[in-house]
């Protein structure tokens, strides 16, 4: 991490919203989701506002090899927003304890406050990180290799 990284960090992010990221696209195998509105999903909101916080931290860190993770969301979802509608998110980065952050994060469509809430992340070191993933893959196929059927 850069020592440019500092609590009161400021960002802001926009991303107009596609039909592909309203509801009846977040889980397509699921029938129900196919019978709602064609409104941004939470699930995808969420993304967002991980997206931006992603985005605000990127300078900050000596990337690629140092990346972050979402640990906790909390955030209301507050207003619909429908496809075509540009999503505006504003970033403050509250605390810096060691390598776990935190987020303040508000979202506007153009019309309406549609979410706040809080996040936390990790910075990580991708490469161990990934590292730990593939001897959790290969324990997980040891283990199914050995389970008599």
């Amino acid at each position: 991490m850069k020592d440019t990284l500092r609590p009161g960090l400021t960002h802001q992010f926009k991303f107009k919203i596609p039909p592909t990221k309203t509801v009846p696209h977040l889980y397509p195998e699921s029938e129900m989701f196919q019978e709602m509105p064609q409104v941004l999903a939470t699930g995808f909101m969420v993304g967002l506002m991980e997206w931006a916080c992603i985005d605000a931290l990127r300078p900050h860190l000596d990337w690629p090899r140092e990346q972050s993770l979402g640990t906790l969301v909390n955030f209301s979802h507050l207003a619909a927003t429908p496809p075509g509608f540009t999503i505006t998110v504003d970033v403050r980065l509250d605390k810096v304890e060691g390598r776990k952050l935190t987020f303040s994060l508000s979202a506007h469509d153009g019309m309406d406050k549609i979410a706040e809430g809080t996040h936390e992340r990790f910075v990580i070191d991708a490469t161990r990180f990934n590292a730990r993933i593939e001897e959790k893959v290969a324990r997980a196929r040891q283990s199914q290799v050995s389970r008599p059927c």
